[in-house]
């Protein structure tokens, strides 16, 4: 409920097709255990009061009235409660029958809405019986009250506003013009089908597919409840396939065959934050749509903080399944090795010049290069990797880089820089033993300008090295590692490099390049700056900025869907549970938030560089922020937690 998460569910019943009476005990059963569960609503089958298949059985007036009785039981059994009911049933409006569903909460029924599409193709014969439903509402007298039926009608919670609930009917899911997208263009959330979907080999695979692709198109979450055991199996048979997506991703679905209740949270926030970025979303349905308020208590509401059933994924850039992992690894590759040849190739270049440290980020430009120079038939020779060992080297990272250049079969130059920086310290008056600042952006300066002039000697361009999590916290030493002519990591976080540099170490098949590599992966993250320690390296990133997984984990919740300090801490909280506690996650929260806020003035001024994932830091892409602006109202609420 906090942070806009919403605890839904899908529920089959065993029902006994035509025993209304059964059929609600059973649902009400459901009922009661999603009160325990803080359940806030909970979808039902298509028809499920009577069964979807009673066939001419819905002439008959006995059954009719039965369902009717049913839906009262039903809304009865809620007063006071706060979970909102969605059941199918059977109902007559002037003379006409539809297959329906009645949204009901706090011993109310809000609403009725018909199905729109009834389907008479292969085993589905409901035109025999059935109406299509009318999509403008009217009132109607129902149970003694006046409420509407129809469509396009929403239901919308006073305590929890961005909770709009819309409602169709299976088959309305599987055609064209589905109500569902004229419900999310006016304002739904989210979607509960009540379906009765009968199984066929395969069609699961694409029933969860369809479910799925609706919830990313619409931005919403979809709840699917289906049919399952005690439907008749005369001709077809009924699995229970409950399915619930939230913007395209599955976040769970029943067992088929089980008849099984399916419980998780949607995101709220969430949805309204990815529709607030897409200015094309809304505004272009001018039909009215009916919305019919409610509230889960009549006094004052707070809203409470569920302990989440879903998971949070502590690497959200990075796939947990291997084979997703790989093709994200190789199409992350073909769109820097892309970018890169197209840029080569536009300005007649057969020269790229990259500084080389024996590190992860400069590892990935250079094994990008070799991909881009392959792809335009070009001569690795052209490849220059630069090696500038200097104070902070260390043999280790001295040495893969050597060897990584070997096996590429690139041009190598080392050009140690201590003199030039010596000099330098000279030139300004700086004690070379006063490893402060100063000490450590000099030599990254001289860095620069090594590349930069052996750039314009041999007629080539620097390429970047610098990837996104450091962008993001501004670890970059401006004007220094911070420039060159085109950074072919500059939207690939910390925590992907890694895998895209595995990547090239599993797939390659020379030996030694794959132990350089490996080698290569297993050296803590440095910049080797200040002198090393018996020979190692001393000077740790993440001792001094914290965790990469932390911050790209706090990258992509902020940047991509702008949550605030509090939601990101609790969402941390979940997925480092095991790994850190509490107060070393807020700790490094605070650096990532005062980091970003005053970093971005070297963000403002980034080469060119493409973007491979769903966030960026480029200044001409996905963040204009302005370089002077505070961070006080994050900054605040971070100390109030």
């Amino acid at each position: 409920m906090k942070h806009g998460f919403i605890r839904v569910a899908a529920a089959t019943p065993v029902i006994r097709v035509a025993d209304c009476g059964y059929n609600t005990d059973k649902i009400i059963e459901i009922i009661e255990q999603a009160v325990k569960q803080e359940i806030k609503l909970i979808v039902f089958p298509e028809l499920c009061i009577t069964g979807y298949t009673c066939g001419d059985l819905f002439l008959q007036d006995t059954l009719l009235r039965g369902a009717i009785q049913s839906v009262k039981k039903i809304a009865d059994y809620t007063k006071g409660l706060e979970p909102v009911v969605v059941v199918g049933f059977p109902y007559v409006v002037k003379d006409k029958l539809y297959n329906t569903a009645a949204v009901i909460q706090g011993g109310k029924v809000l609403g009725l809405i018909p199905k729109l599409s009834i389907p008479n193709y292969t085993e589905f014969y409901e035109a025999r019986h059935f109406t299509s439903g009318l999509v403008d509402p009217i009132q109607i007298n129902f149970l003694g009250e006046e409420i509407f039926f129809g469509s396009r009608i929403l239901f919308q919670n006073s305590d929890m506003p961005d909770f709009v609930l819309g409602v169709e009917i299976c088959e309305d899911l599987w055609i064209p013009q589905s109500p569902s997208i004229g419900h999310c263009i006016a304002g739904a959330t989210i979607i509960a089908n009540l379906s009765a979907s009968d199984e066929l080999t395969g069609k699961d695979t694409f029933r969860r597919e369809l479910v799925k692709n609706q919830s990313a198109k619409l931005v919403c979450g979809y709840l699917y409840a289906d049919a399952g055991e005690g439907e008749s199996t005369t001709d077809v048979v009924f699995a229970g396939h409950n399915l619930i997506a939230e913007n395209g991703t599955l976040l769970t679905e029943s067992t088929t065959f089980m008849n099984e209740v399916i419980v998780t949270e949607v995101d709220l926030g969430k949805l309204k934050s990815e529709r607030r970025r897409m200015h094309t979303y809304l505004g272009q349905n001018t039909n009215p749509y009916q919305v019919i308020p409610f509230s889960f208590r009549e006094e004052n509401y707070e809203l409470p903080e569920l302990t989440l059933l879903r998971p949070v994924d502590s690497a959200p850039f990075v796939p947990s399944a291997k084979a997703d992992r790989e093709k994200r690894c190789r199409d992350i590759i073909h769109i820097q090795a892309l970018g890169l040849k197209t840029r080569l190739a536009h300005i007649n270049c057969h020269c790229a010049v990259i500084g080389i440290s024996g590190g992860l980020d400069s590892t990935l430009a250079l094994l990008i290069a070799d991909k881009a120079f392959e792809l335009l038939g070009l001569d690795k020779k052209g490849i220059i990797a630069v090696t500038m060992p200097c104070f902070g080297t260390t043999d280790r990272t001295y040495q893969n880089a050597i060897e990584l250049s070997k096996c590429l079969g690139v041009t190598l130059l080392e050009i140690p820089i201590r003199e030039a920086v010596e000099l330098h310290f000279r030139d300004i008056g700086h004690d070379k033993n006063q490893h402060d600042l100063t000490f450590e952006n000099s030599q990254a300066r001289e860095r620069t300008q090594v590349l930069m002039d052996i750039a314009g000697k041999y007629n080539g361009f620097v390429v970047g090295t610098g990837d996104m999590s450091e962008l993001a916290l501004g670890w970059a030493t401006y004007n220094g590692d911070h420039m060159s002519m085109y950074g072919v990591n500059a939207s690939v976080p910390k925590t992907l490099v890694r895998f895209l540099v595995e990547y090239f170490a599993d797939v390659t098949t020379d030996r030694k390049l794959s132990d350089v590599l490996m080698d290569i992966l297993d050296t803590p993250v440095s910049p080797e700056l200040l002198p090393p320690k018996d020979g190692e390296i001393s000077q740790k990133t993440e001792d001094i900025v914290g965790p990469y997984e932390l911050h790209d984990f706090f990258l992509y919740y902020i940047l991509r869907f702008g949550f605030e300090p509090s939601k990101v801490y609790r969402l941390a909280k979940i997925a480092f549970a095991n790994r850190y506690d509490d107060q070393v996650i807020l700790k490094w929260l605070k650096v990532f938030y005062r980091r970003f806020f005053t970093q971005q003035f070297k963000r403002s001024c980034l080469p060119d560089g493409p973007k491979v994932g769903s966030v960026s830091v480029s200044p001409r892409g996905d963040l204009r922020m302005p370089s002077d602006a505070s961070a006080s109202l994050w900054m605040k609420e971070l100390e109030q937690l």
